[in-house]
């Protein structure tokens, strides 16, 4: 992999996105889906947890809202289903590696494989380049992007569920572990829009409502002309700004587009919002990225 030039991150400030072809090679990228194969395996999944995932408002509300298993994810390896693959008794309907949306939050501090990819030395640069000087780790997650019924991610962008104050201290690391084209739903940006703040944020509710988290604010109606796409091979890398408007499309293809993320936040001078869902706890402080 070469090295990151100043030129590349001159870009990244002037789009809120870069893209790093070949950032990993792709025995790392097997090394990751070897390992998310164990795991599935090893999965137990209690019926009162098989929490459908989704973005769409009111059903992130009921879905996850309702839940203590997606508040309380931060610090555990836990699972998240795309729709209808579960029957009202929560039995799979479909294989189960089929079936998974996501798999988060923590697989950065407690799986081996995916602790030494977040920290391994290239990413550790990277962020020196970025002039970063305390980067912690903050959530990961597997995304699977299944054939055929992995669902869109509707435009938005990554602070409004990670707020600090200042903004601008949110980093995502998106690792393509397959080709994401966009017939299997890659990522697309609105170049530039990570300088207007934010518009919408997920927020705890107070305690005793019907859902645990709720949103203060809207997404506006963004211009789908004003979207690109940026297709990327597998082992390629996408930085991703915390305040840059992104989306996927529904994935139509016959092939998955699996993905391990993780997001960093430069701790020096930051402010972690108490609002968030995601909290660091006594188990499970967020970890400093520089090892």
């Amino acid at each position: 992999m070469a090295s990151v030039t100043q030129q590349q991150i001159q870009k990244f400030h002037k789009d809120g996105f870069l893209v790093l072809e070949q950032f990993f090679s792709a025995q790392e990228c097997d090394s990751m889906r070897s390992q998310i194969q164990k795991i599935i395996a090893e999965m137990e999944v209690p019926p009162h947890c098989r929490t459908e995932f989704s973005t769409r408002e009111e059903e992130q509300l009921q879905a996850q809202g309702s839940s203590d298993y997606f508040l309380t994810s931060g610090d555990k390896i836990r699972f998240f289903f795309e729709k209808g693959v579960l029957d009202g008794k929560g039995n799979f309907l479909i294989p189960k590696e089929k079936s998974l949306s996501k798999i988060g939050h923590a697989l950065h501090a407690y799986d081996p494989v995916f602790k030494q990819i977040t920290h391994s030395p290239k990413v550790q640069e990277l962020g020196r380049k970025l002039g970063l000087e305390r980067p912690v780790v903050v959530q990961s997650m597997y995304i699977f992007k299944q054939p055929g019924i992995g669902g869109e991610v509707t435009p938005h962008q990554d602070a409004t569920f990670l707020h600090t104050e200042p903004l601008g201290r949110i980093l995502g690391f998106w690792i393509a572990l397959e080709d994401a084209t966009q017939k299997n739903g890659c990522l697309w940006f609105i170049p530039g829009s990570h300088t207007n703040g934010i518009t919408r944020r997920m927020v705890r509710a107070a305690s005793g409502g019907s859902t645990c988290v709720e949103f203060v604010g809207s997404e506006p109606a963004y211009d789908d002309k004003q979207f690109i796409p940026l297709p990327i091979s597998k082992g390629g890398l996408i930085l991703i700004h915390g305040e840059v408007v992104h989306k996927s499309e529904q994935n139509s293809s016959e092939s998955s587009r699996h993905a391990f993320t993780f997001h960093v936040m430069e701790a020096k001078g930051t402010t972690w919002s108490k609002e968030n869902w995601l909290q660091p706890t006594p188990e499970l402080p967020f970890p400093l990225l520089y090892t």
